[in-house]
């Protein structure tokens, strides 16, 4: 295990902003329960106020919920030629040796990190470099910590690669998630840190390493995006 980030402390701001992906959603929500406690005060409120102020109360919360999925917190990510920095928040849940049948067909090294309903959704690049292959699978819907869920779930998969590495990262589906959005296209140039996605509500994303990168990180451990180095080639 590396160092690195073990002194690293990452620079925040303490604003941010709502991410695009989520104005519909947010939008669809908010007419909801406004119908719904509009309903509910016409049929109870005047004879049971109480409850009509509970029921606003939950709602409410519902409502910031929502909204606090889609936040973007504005972050200083870090940036390093040598460096694979997170593309997700969330908890490391797998650190091990597979055999790739998607795209390398030969050994890697599998980073897995799960994705709570309460973590920050936007992904962003690991590494930067060129995008070579970009595919959509449709799949099952398995809890995103299943292990099967890195083959059987629906997952769209890009590698980047660049002068001293490729890697595939694979954005992954869970039981919640229904919907993965993917902004990279094959020729395409990004920068690390930058936008690669957005998955909604709870999931998974997998990194495949090449044998002998050096990993900076351990089960467990809580990373962000852009923020926690997880591996350095």
């Amino acid at each position: 295990m590396c160092l690195f980030s073990l002194y690293f402390r990452p620079n925040y701001k303490i604003d941010m902003t709502i991410h695009r992906e989520g104005y519909p959603t947010i939008s669809i929500v908010f007419l909801f329960l406004a119908l719904i406690n509009y309903l509910i005060w016409n049929s109870i409120g005047a004879d049971c106020p109480i409850c009509f102020y509970l029921i606003a109360g939950v709602s409410m919360l519902f409502f910031l919920f929502i909204v606090s999925f889609f936040r973007v917190p504005s972050r200083k990510p870090v940036l390093g030629q040598e460096l694979i920095t997170s593309p997700c928040d969330g908890k490391v849940v797998a650190i091990e040796k597979i055999i790739d049948s998607e795209y390398y067909k030969d050994e890697r090294i599998q980073l897995s990190v799960f994705m709570s309903p309460a973590n920050v959704h936007l992904n962003t690049n690991p590494i930067s470099g060129e995008v070579i292959y970009s595919t959509y699978h449709p799949g099952k819907y398995l809890v995103a910590w299943h292990p099967k869920s890195s083959t059987d779930n629906e997952r769209h998969s890009v590698v980047i690669k660049n002068e001293r590495i490729s890697i595939l990262v694979k954005q992954i589906a869970g039981a919640l998630a229904r919907r993965i959005v993917n902004y990279l296209q094959p020729g395409q140039q990004i920068e690390q840190g930058k936008e690669l996605g957005f998955i909604k509500f709870g999931s998974r994303v997998d990194l495949l390493l090449p044998p002998g990168t050096e990993i900076c990180v351990q089960l467990n451990e809580k990373v962000q995006a852009g923020i926690t180095v997880l591996a350095k080639y």
